[in-house]
Protein backbone atom coordinates (compact mmCIF):
# COMPACT_ATOMS: atom_id res chain seq x y z
CA UNK A 1 0.00 0.00 0.00
CA UNK A 2 1.53 3.78 -0.60
CA UNK A 3 1.41 6.12 1.59
CA UNK A 4 -1.53 7.69 2.57
CA UNK A 5 -1.50 11.59 3.13
CA UNK A 6 -4.84 12.55 5.21
CA UNK A 7 -6.78 15.67 3.20
CA UNK A 8 -9.42 16.03 5.48
CA UNK A 9 -9.66 19.37 5.19
CA UNK A 10 -8.10 21.54 2.58
CA UNK A 11 -8.84 25.11 3.31
CA UNK A 12 -8.74 27.89 0.31
CA UNK A 13 -7.05 30.95 0.94
CA UNK A 14 -7.00 34.08 -0.80
CA UNK A 15 -3.68 34.53 -2.18
CA UNK A 16 -3.72 38.13 -2.18
CA UNK A 17 -4.12 38.56 1.69
CA UNK A 18 -1.08 38.05 3.93
CA UNK A 19 -2.65 37.88 6.99
CA UNK A 20 -4.80 35.04 5.62
CA UNK A 21 -1.49 33.45 4.43
CA UNK A 22 0.33 33.95 7.90
CA UNK A 23 -3.25 32.51 9.55
CA UNK A 24 -2.63 29.33 7.46
CA UNK A 25 0.59 28.16 9.19
CA UNK A 26 -1.16 27.65 12.53
CA UNK A 27 -4.54 26.15 11.10
CA UNK A 28 -5.76 22.26 11.68
CA UNK A 29 -6.31 22.02 8.13
CA UNK A 30 -4.56 18.72 6.54
CA UNK A 31 -4.16 20.90 3.27
CA UNK A 32 -4.42 24.49 2.57
CA UNK A 33 -4.82 26.06 -0.93
CA UNK A 34 -3.36 29.44 -1.62
CA UNK A 35 -5.31 30.85 -4.50
CA UNK A 36 -4.41 32.79 -7.18
CA UNK A 37 -7.58 32.13 -9.17
CA UNK A 38 -11.22 33.11 -8.44
CA UNK A 39 -10.20 34.99 -4.96
CA UNK A 40 -7.82 37.39 -6.99
CA UNK A 41 -9.26 40.43 -9.01
CA UNK A 42 -7.36 40.87 -12.25
CA UNK A 43 -5.05 43.91 -11.15
CA UNK A 44 -3.58 41.88 -8.44
CA UNK A 45 -3.07 38.99 -9.80
CA UNK A 46 0.64 39.62 -10.20
CA UNK A 47 1.75 40.86 -7.05
CA UNK A 48 -0.49 38.02 -5.46
CA UNK A 49 1.45 35.07 -7.41
CA UNK A 50 4.97 36.76 -5.38
CA UNK A 51 3.48 37.08 -2.17
CA UNK A 52 2.40 33.61 -2.40
CA UNK A 53 5.76 32.32 -3.78
CA UNK A 54 7.32 34.27 -1.65
CA UNK A 55 5.17 32.71 1.22
CA UNK A 56 5.69 29.23 0.31
CA UNK A 57 8.99 29.61 0.17
CA UNK A 58 9.19 30.63 3.99
CA UNK A 59 7.55 27.82 4.67
CA UNK A 60 6.34 27.54 8.00
CA UNK A 61 3.32 25.46 6.92
CA UNK A 62 4.51 22.36 9.25
CA UNK A 63 3.16 19.03 7.91
CA UNK A 64 0.26 21.11 6.28
CA UNK A 65 -0.16 19.87 2.17
CA UNK A 66 0.41 23.20 0.35
CA UNK A 67 -1.25 23.58 -2.77
CA UNK A 68 -1.28 26.99 -5.07
CA UNK A 69 -4.51 26.87 -7.19
CA UNK A 70 -3.09 28.82 -10.30
CA UNK A 71 -5.04 30.89 -13.31
CA UNK A 72 -6.01 28.82 -16.59
CA UNK A 73 -3.33 28.38 -18.78
CA UNK A 74 -6.23 30.31 -21.41
CA UNK A 75 -5.45 33.11 -19.05
CA UNK A 76 -2.75 35.91 -19.05
CA UNK A 77 -1.65 34.82 -15.94
CA UNK A 78 -2.06 30.80 -16.22
CA UNK A 79 1.43 30.63 -17.68
CA UNK A 80 3.20 32.50 -15.32
CA UNK A 81 1.58 31.02 -12.28
CA UNK A 82 2.90 27.74 -13.21
CA UNK A 83 6.33 28.99 -14.06
CA UNK A 84 6.58 30.45 -10.32
CA UNK A 85 4.74 27.39 -8.83
CA UNK A 86 7.42 25.36 -10.25
CA UNK A 87 10.02 26.24 -7.86
CA UNK A 88 7.79 27.34 -5.07
CA UNK A 89 8.66 24.22 -2.95
CA UNK A 90 4.62 23.93 -2.98
CA UNK A 91 3.10 20.49 -2.96
CA UNK A 92 1.27 20.69 -5.74
CA UNK A 93 -0.64 22.99 -8.33
CA UNK A 94 -4.35 23.26 -8.53
CA UNK A 95 -5.46 23.79 -12.36
CA UNK A 96 -9.16 25.30 -12.50
CA UNK A 97 -11.46 24.52 -15.71
CA UNK A 98 -9.53 21.30 -16.59
CA UNK A 99 -12.01 20.16 -19.33
CA UNK A 100 -9.81 17.14 -20.82
CA UNK A 101 -6.61 15.21 -20.54
CA UNK A 102 -5.15 17.44 -23.17
CA UNK A 103 -5.42 20.29 -20.20
CA UNK A 104 -3.39 18.19 -18.00
CA UNK A 105 -0.82 17.16 -20.67
CA UNK A 106 -0.52 20.91 -20.79
CA UNK A 107 0.29 21.61 -17.47
CA UNK A 108 2.63 18.88 -17.26
CA UNK A 109 4.88 20.12 -20.39
CA UNK A 110 4.87 23.47 -19.18
CA UNK A 111 5.69 22.37 -15.38
CA UNK A 112 8.65 19.93 -17.05
CA UNK A 113 9.84 23.00 -18.79
CA UNK A 114 10.00 25.09 -15.63
CA UNK A 115 12.08 21.80 -14.57
CA UNK A 116 9.64 21.13 -11.45
CA UNK A 117 10.57 18.95 -9.42
CA UNK A 118 9.14 15.56 -9.84
CA UNK A 119 7.42 15.37 -5.98
CA UNK A 120 5.21 18.59 -7.62
CA UNK A 121 1.92 16.82 -8.15
CA UNK A 122 -0.90 18.41 -10.16
CA UNK A 123 -4.73 18.40 -8.84
CA UNK A 124 -7.72 18.84 -11.35
CA UNK A 125 -10.63 21.23 -10.59
CA UNK A 126 -13.64 19.40 -12.02
CA UNK A 127 -16.34 21.79 -12.63
CA UNK A 128 -17.61 21.85 -15.65
CA UNK A 129 -20.61 19.12 -17.28
CA UNK A 130 -17.63 18.58 -20.33
CA UNK A 131 -15.14 18.09 -17.07
CA UNK A 132 -17.74 15.67 -15.90
CA UNK A 133 -18.54 13.98 -19.07
CA UNK A 134 -14.39 13.40 -19.60
CA UNK A 135 -13.67 12.45 -16.00
CA UNK A 136 -12.22 8.99 -16.63
CA UNK A 137 -10.48 9.94 -19.55
CA UNK A 138 -9.01 13.07 -17.57
CA UNK A 139 -8.26 10.51 -14.50
CA UNK A 140 -6.27 8.02 -16.92
CA UNK A 141 -3.18 10.84 -17.26
CA UNK A 142 -2.61 9.73 -13.56
CA UNK A 143 -1.05 6.43 -15.57
CA UNK A 144 1.65 7.91 -17.63
CA UNK A 145 4.51 7.32 -17.24
CA UNK A 146 5.44 11.30 -16.42
CA UNK A 147 2.17 11.46 -14.75
CA UNK A 148 1.77 13.84 -11.71
CA UNK A 149 -1.99 14.07 -11.28
CA UNK A 150 -2.97 13.15 -7.89
CA UNK A 151 -6.26 14.71 -6.68
CA UNK A 152 -9.83 15.59 -8.39
CA UNK A 153 -11.06 18.61 -6.21
CA UNK A 154 -14.98 19.46 -7.23
CA UNK A 155 -16.02 22.89 -8.12
CA UNK A 156 -19.87 22.47 -6.85
CA UNK A 157 -20.53 26.04 -7.37
CA UNK A 158 -19.50 25.94 -10.79
CA UNK A 159 -21.17 22.94 -12.05
CA UNK A 160 -24.35 24.48 -10.23
CA UNK A 161 -23.89 27.48 -12.56
CA UNK A 162 -22.73 25.61 -15.68
CA UNK A 163 -25.93 23.44 -15.28
CA UNK A 164 -28.53 25.39 -13.65
CA UNK A 165 -29.38 22.49 -11.06
CA UNK A 166 -30.67 23.66 -7.91
CA UNK A 167 -28.91 23.59 -4.63
CA UNK A 168 -31.06 21.67 -2.46
CA UNK A 169 -30.83 19.50 1.16
CA UNK A 170 -28.99 16.23 0.02
CA UNK A 171 -28.34 17.60 -3.47
CA UNK A 172 -30.05 14.70 -4.76
CA UNK A 173 -29.67 17.02 -8.24
CA UNK A 174 -25.80 16.26 -8.26
CA UNK A 175 -25.54 13.02 -6.91
CA UNK A 176 -25.01 11.37 -10.60
CA UNK A 177 -22.06 13.47 -11.05
CA UNK A 178 -20.80 13.69 -7.90
CA UNK A 179 -20.53 9.51 -7.74
CA UNK A 180 -19.20 9.64 -11.83
CA UNK A 181 -16.14 11.68 -10.67
CA UNK A 182 -15.90 9.64 -7.72
CA UNK A 183 -15.39 6.16 -9.58
CA UNK A 184 -13.10 7.91 -12.31
CA UNK A 185 -10.69 8.75 -9.62
CA UNK A 186 -10.44 5.58 -8.10
CA UNK A 187 -10.27 3.68 -11.35
CA UNK A 188 -7.31 5.41 -12.02
CA UNK A 189 -5.67 5.93 -8.15
CA UNK A 190 -6.77 9.32 -7.22
CA UNK A 191 -8.28 11.05 -4.47
CA UNK A 192 -11.20 12.98 -4.68
CA UNK A 193 -12.28 16.28 -2.50
CA UNK A 194 -15.78 17.30 -2.38
CA UNK A 195 -16.61 21.19 -3.18
CA UNK A 196 -16.88 23.72 -1.06
CA UNK A 197 -20.38 24.32 1.33
CA UNK A 198 -21.43 28.08 1.39
CA UNK A 199 -23.46 28.49 4.18
CA UNK A 200 -21.31 29.36 6.83
CA UNK A 201 -24.28 29.85 9.51
CA UNK A 202 -25.68 26.49 8.64
CA UNK A 203 -23.47 23.93 11.01
CA UNK A 204 -25.62 20.87 11.00
CA UNK A 205 -26.25 21.26 6.58
CA UNK A 206 -22.26 21.37 6.45
CA UNK A 207 -21.83 18.14 8.81
CA UNK A 208 -24.63 16.25 6.63
CA UNK A 209 -22.86 17.41 3.37
CA UNK A 210 -19.38 15.89 5.16
CA UNK A 211 -21.35 13.03 6.06
CA UNK A 212 -22.77 12.74 2.52
CA UNK A 213 -19.06 13.01 0.38
CA UNK A 214 -17.45 10.73 2.83
CA UNK A 215 -20.26 8.14 2.37
CA UNK A 216 -19.76 8.68 -1.46
CA UNK A 217 -16.09 7.95 -1.11
CA UNK A 218 -14.59 11.15 -0.90
CA UNK A 219 -11.27 11.40 0.90
CA UNK A 220 -11.99 15.03 2.47
CA UNK A 221 -13.70 18.33 1.90
CA UNK A 222 -12.59 21.69 0.43
CA UNK A 223 -13.46 24.37 2.93
CA UNK A 224 -13.75 28.61 2.56
CA UNK A 225 -13.50 29.10 6.69
CA UNK A 226 -11.31 28.05 9.37
CA UNK A 227 -13.95 27.22 11.59
CA UNK A 228 -15.17 24.39 9.15
CA UNK A 229 -12.25 23.09 10.02
CA UNK A 230 -13.10 20.42 12.79
CA UNK A 231 -16.20 19.17 11.64
CA UNK A 232 -14.51 18.03 8.48
CA UNK A 233 -11.29 16.58 10.56
CA UNK A 234 -13.43 14.84 12.67
CA UNK A 235 -16.39 13.37 9.42
CA UNK A 236 -13.36 12.29 7.36
CA UNK A 237 -11.03 10.48 9.62
CA UNK A 238 -12.09 6.90 10.40
CA UNK A 239 -14.14 6.59 14.00
CA UNK A 240 -12.16 4.81 16.67
CA UNK A 241 -14.70 1.94 16.89
CA UNK A 242 -14.05 1.29 13.24
CA UNK A 243 -10.80 1.30 13.84
CA UNK A 244 -10.34 -1.17 16.30
CA UNK A 245 -13.20 -3.28 14.31
CA UNK A 246 -10.39 -3.26 11.37
CA UNK A 247 -7.15 -3.73 13.61
CA UNK A 248 -9.23 -7.51 15.05
CA UNK A 249 -9.79 -7.98 11.31
CA UNK A 250 -6.33 -7.32 10.28
CA UNK A 251 -4.99 -9.62 13.70
CA UNK A 252 -7.44 -11.96 12.71
CA UNK A 253 -6.03 -12.61 9.21
CA UNK A 254 -2.54 -12.99 10.48
CA UNK A 255 -3.00 -15.74 12.74
CA UNK A 256 -1.19 -18.73 11.37
CA UNK A 257 -4.01 -20.81 10.70
CA UNK A 258 -5.90 -17.72 8.63
CA UNK A 259 -3.19 -16.36 6.54
CA UNK A 260 -3.88 -18.46 3.41
CA UNK A 261 -7.68 -18.56 3.72
CA UNK A 262 -9.60 -16.00 1.83
CA UNK A 263 -12.58 -16.40 3.89
CA UNK A 264 -12.69 -16.55 8.23
CA UNK A 265 -15.05 -15.93 10.62
CA UNK A 266 -14.82 -13.23 12.81
CA UNK A 267 -17.49 -12.25 15.65
CA UNK A 268 -20.01 -14.56 14.16
CA UNK A 269 -19.54 -13.07 10.96
CA UNK A 270 -18.46 -13.97 7.73
CA UNK A 271 -14.82 -11.78 6.80
CA UNK A 272 -13.33 -11.75 3.09
CA UNK A 273 -10.01 -11.19 2.52
CA UNK A 274 -10.70 -8.05 0.93
CA UNK A 275 -12.25 -6.60 4.10
CA UNK A 276 -9.09 -6.78 5.59
CA UNK A 277 -7.60 -5.02 2.55
CA UNK A 278 -9.99 -2.70 3.59
CA UNK A 279 -9.32 -2.85 7.34
CA UNK A 280 -4.86 -2.21 6.33
CA UNK A 281 -5.74 1.08 4.81
CA UNK A 282 -8.50 2.07 7.37
CA UNK A 283 -5.60 2.15 10.17
CA UNK A 284 -3.24 3.49 7.77
CA UNK A 285 -5.20 6.20 7.93
CA UNK A 286 -5.83 6.64 11.42
CA UNK A 287 -2.07 6.15 12.27
CA UNK A 288 -1.02 9.30 9.09
CA UNK A 289 -3.36 11.36 11.15
CA UNK A 290 -2.03 10.20 14.41
CA UNK A 291 1.27 10.94 13.20
CA UNK A 292 0.34 14.23 11.97
CA UNK A 293 -0.96 15.42 15.31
Amino acid sequence: MTAIRPRRSVLYMPGSNARAIEKARSLPADAVILDLEDAVAPEAKAAAREQVVASVKAGGFGRREVVIRVNGLDTPWGHDDLLAAASSGADAVLVPKVSDADAIGAVELALATARAPDALRVWAMIETPIAILHAEAIARAARHETGRLACFVLGTNDIAKETRARFVPGRWTMLPWLATVVVAARAHGLDVLDGVYNDLQDEAGFRAECEQGRDLGMDGKTLIHPNQIPAANEIFAPAPAEVEAARKIISAFDLPENRGRGVISLGGRMVERMHAEMAARTVALADAIASAR
